[in-house]
């Protein structure tokens, strides 16, 4: 499961990034002191920091710094809109930067782009007889070969990394066609649809009403 550590003073928004990480599945960690979350990062394991920058003690910069060592894949969640902040924060390492106050859909698409861009997802995802390569884009059923669109793809392996998970229409839009995708929800259905078809999930894919999809791992 892919852990997340929120560093993040404000309890208000530390509950709300926590709450949308349940949701979704992640796993996860609060600290909200700058001091704290080195420590909590040289000494644990987490596949992504959610980084604020005004903190107590040392501020976001700082723990940047000192846990580079660590090679983990950091978001600054921030109030500062200033341009040398965020030039700063993308020099330091960092692999994005959200200023608040931000929506749970976008934080969530962010999130899996830097996953998936850190290759700190898993690199090949199973279900029964399918298989998703990622890293060769490549989606098999049965040991073969499906050709699946580009999009396709994508809504497939987002099915994969969330078994059992509802996903509603916003979140595969944001996730898969991105949080600023002005098109309609019938996008996602005719992209689902294909893919049940050609991955032949008609019994598994299934719609949840005024809601979206789940795929089911038939346990």
């Amino acid at each position: 499961m892919t852990r997340i550590l929120i560093v993040e003073d404000d309890s208000n928004i530390a509950r709300m990034i926590a709450a949308s990480l349940s949701i979704v599945g992640y796993d996860y960690q609060i600290c909200s002191d700058g001091g704290e979350a080195v420590e909590t990062v040289l000494s644990g394991h987490f596949d992504l920091i959610l980084l604020d920058i005004m903190l107590p003690g040392l501020d976001g910069f700082q723990v940047l710094e000192r846990i580079r060592e660590k090679d983990i894949p950091v978001i600054f969640l921030t109030a500062k809109q200033d341009v040398a902040d965020k030039v700063r924060g993308l020099r330091l390492g960092a692999e994005d930067y959200i200023v608040k106050p931000f929506e749970a859909v976008e934080l969530l698409a962010r999130i899996e782009v830097v996953l998936r861009r850190s290759h700190k997802g898993r690199n090949l995802l199973q279900y029964e007889e399918i298989t998703v390569d990622m890293e060769k884009h490549l989606a098999l059923k049965n040991g073969q070969a499906v050709a699946l669109t580009p999009k396709e793809f994508d809504v497939l392996a987002l099915f994969l990394q969330n078994v059992d998970i509802a996903l509603t229409r916003e979140r595969l839009l944001s996730s898969v066609w991105g949080y600023a995708f002005q098109g309609e929800s019938r996008t996602v259905d005719t992209h689902v649809q294909q893919v049940r078809k050609k991955m032949g999930l008609q019994n598994r894919l299934i719609t949840i009403p005024k809601l979206g999809y789940r795929l089911e791992s038939g346990r």
